[in-house]
């Protein structure tokens, strides 16, 4: 038996498609406008026999600088760890400019801050004295930024405490005009757990201001619980666009005006680890460690509103992500990060830094 559909049910799906068709058109539209971005290299740039982790990059008086952390006992908490500081003229050729580390403390997390003519490297630091006891080794009340800064690139400072930041673990720093802000997360009140380890869902996230890039005082608290790891992309009339991590939990754009008191949040619907959220050209860009069925890879998005497009994954495995970003024009792009994913030698897996570059293919949009 064959059913006829009646002329009112023809009449109401010819609508529901007349209703539909401009929305789906729009979609494909909008995906269209994106442009398609080609990896021009990627190659292994550092590699000393340690694990090298946790990158950033920027460009200050014409030179390429990228600082990472350098560590003999792999990934965990080290008082062996230090920051490597790299320089180049041209992004090809790679030179250590500077080394540090911070006694009895692991150096960790480096970013940079580009703020009144000088140049400031920051790392978050656990405390990892001989006297700690294994109960109290992730008491992050006891954590404490610390900073070096250069005018030059060349001569640089001694490591300081930053003054504000004691039980803060600090992440990256942006600047706006006068003021530099800067990530800070923290337990809320400072509490004092039995069991000192790192228990994210109490975490808390803090804008922390600075007018000299040393002193830092709070500004607003944007995370109030897994707060973690944020970058913060400022706009000259003070918007900040931020992208936090959550755990394993999926990320979150969060949004602010001045005097950044009231916050929009938004789940970005997956994991990002070690997020960075940049401007290319006037596109916004969001990287970093991607979860997928075989395994972590680093990966590139686009920010249209609040939805993200993945553009580019770079090779990648294991132990990675944490990339900087530098816009050469607003075609081409450097994206340095770490990785697992190649063997040395005698086959024993290392964790290097890498340097990709990325071009946009589609110059019309």
């Amino acid at each position: 038996m064959t059913l006829q559909m009646t002329s009112p049910y023809k009449s109401l799906i010819f609508v529901i498609t007349i209703l539909l068709v401009p929305v789906l058109f729009d979609c494909q539209v909008a995906e269209a406008q994106l442009p398609e971005v080609e990896t021009v290299f990627v190659k292994r740039i550092f590699h000393n026999g340690e694990h090298n982790a946790f990158t950033d990059m920027i460009r200050f008086k014409d030179r390429f600088y990228l600082a990472f952390r350098s560590c003999p006992d792999g990934h965990g908490v080290s008082n062996k760890a230090s920051v490597i500081i790299l320089a180049s003229d041209d992004a090809q050729t790679w030179e250590t400019v500077h080394r540090f580390h911070v006694k009895e403390r692991d150096t960790r997390d480096p970013h940079f801050l580009k703020f009144k003519d000088k140049l400031f490297v920051y790392t978050g630091t656990w405390y990892y004295g001989s006297d700690i006891k294994k109960t109290e080794r992730f008491n992050i009340n006891q954590h404490l930024g610390y900073g070096v800064w250069s005018e030059n690139g060349k001569s640089w400072s001694d490591p300081v405490p930053l003054e504000g930041t004691y039980g803060h673990y600090i992440w990256r720093a942006a600047a706006l005009g006068e003021k530099a802000y800067l990530c800070g997360r923290r337990k809320p009140g400072f509490v004092e757990l039995e069991d000192q380890s790192l228990k994210r869902s109490i975490m808390e996230s803090v804008m922390l201001e600075s007018d000299d890039g040393l002193i830092w005082r709070k500004k607003a608290l944007f995370q109030e619980k897994n707060g973690d790891e944020t970058a913060f992309l400022f706009e000259t009339d003070g918007h900040v666009t931020a992208v936090s991590r959550r755990g394993g939990d999926n990320a979150e754009l969060c949004v602010s005006e001045l005097p950044y008191t009231n916050w929009q949040r938004t789940d970005l619907g997956r994991y990002i680890g070690g997020p960075l959220v940049a401007k290319w050209g006037a596109r916004y860009i969001v990287g970093g460690r991607q979860r997928t069925d075989n395994g972590y890879v680093t990966t590139l998005y686009w920010l249209r509103d609040t939805q993200l497009h993945e553009f580019v994954t770079f090779p990648s495995g294991g132990d990675n992500s944490y990339p900087g970003f530098i816009a050469l024009s607003p075609q081409r792009a450097l994206i340095s990060y770490y990785s697992s994913h190649e063997k040395d030698e005698n086959g024993n897996s290392i964790t290097a830094i890498y340097l990709a570059m990325i071009e946009i293919r589609d110059n019309n949009n």
